[in-house]
């Protein structure tokens, strides 16, 4: 029998905080294998995942393209290392498979193709995931079906124009069954955000959106605002995430915040104590 997942009206806070830990664990360990990989960005994003994979979002593990499924779409697709350790964690593929990631020949490459189970769209060249996931919102519209559209894009792709058209798009089709987690956590592949974006939620707002800005380390405030972006309102829902690159492992917090950071062989197993020492 199919085991499909559905919204939650009470949650575990303290077991979407274990899976969110579960997907560090593997996160540290792909990237461990090859000696690379958006391991910072992984640990980060972790929180969000788990909450939308073990929480919020409607999906049947056994049938990726379930047609009533809600969608989400990873628009930052270099963070296909955490969602490769989520899809690991909810049943989509094989624990097993992780081993794989980044290498040859791999369904779990190093940015998303969405010829791998669950994922939704490519998302190689960044600043698109939010205008295709406005098209899906309004393509169930018409359908007249109740699914969700969940998409994340970072603060890097704010600095891209296709991102703002497909923001006034979505507000001013009133698309309420569209939910954007906006993750701010100040990087792109050089370094820090080039371009001044901020204020991002008071911008958002401007186009027409509901927003709410959290703490994206904070399962509650992440669970918090899930539950309010439910409401059929008119509008669409922005979730401003703060987080923090390297969450969980306080010398990656603590390093220069990069796209890749340098690891020395002989530091893994210290991230793997700090992380098991970690209360997040």
């Amino acid at each position: 029998m199919t085991t499909r997942n559905s919204p939650g009206t009470d949650p575990s806070v303290a077991e979407l905080k274990a899976r969110a830990k579960a997907i560090r664990r593997h996160v540290l360990a792909m990237s461990r294998r090859i000696g690379q990989g958006y391991v910072v960005q992984g640990l980060a994003i972790a929180d969000a995942l788990a909450a939308i994979y073990f929480h919020e979002l409607r999906y049947d593990p056994a049938n990726p393209r379930w047609a009533e499924r809600d969608r989400f779409v990873l628009s930052t697709g270099h963070y296909s290392i955490a969602l490769w350790a989520t899809f690991a964690e909810a049943g989509i593929i094989l624990a097993a498979e992780l081993e794989t990631y980044g290498r040859d020949e791999s369904r779990l490459e190093m940015s998303t193709l969405d010829t791998t189970p669950g994922v939704e769209i490519i998302g190689g060249s960044l600043g698109h995931g939010l205008g295709q996931a406005v098209g899906m919102a309004l393509g169930q519209r018409l359908r007249k079906s109740d699914a969700r559209i969940f998409v994340e894009f970072s603060d890097g792709e704010l600095q891209e124009g296709s991102t703002w058209e497909a923001l006034m798009s979505g507000g001013s089709f009133g698309l309420d069954n569209l939910v954007a987690l906006i993750d701010c956590n100040g990087i792109q592949a050089d370094g820090k955000i080039v371009i001044d974006i901020e204020p991002v939620a008071d911008k958002c707002r401007a186009f027409g959106w509901d927003v709410q800005e959290i703490d994206g380390n904070s399962m509650d405030a992440i669970v918090a605002a899930l539950r309010a972006a439910r409401a059929k309102n008119g509008k669409p829902k922005a979730i401003v995430l703060r987080t923090l690159p390297g969450k969980g492992v306080p010398t990656l917090e603590k390093r220069e915040k990069a796209h890749f950071v340098r690891v020395e062989a002989n530091e893994w197993d210290q991230f793997d104590r700090e992380l098991e020492e970690s209360d997040v």
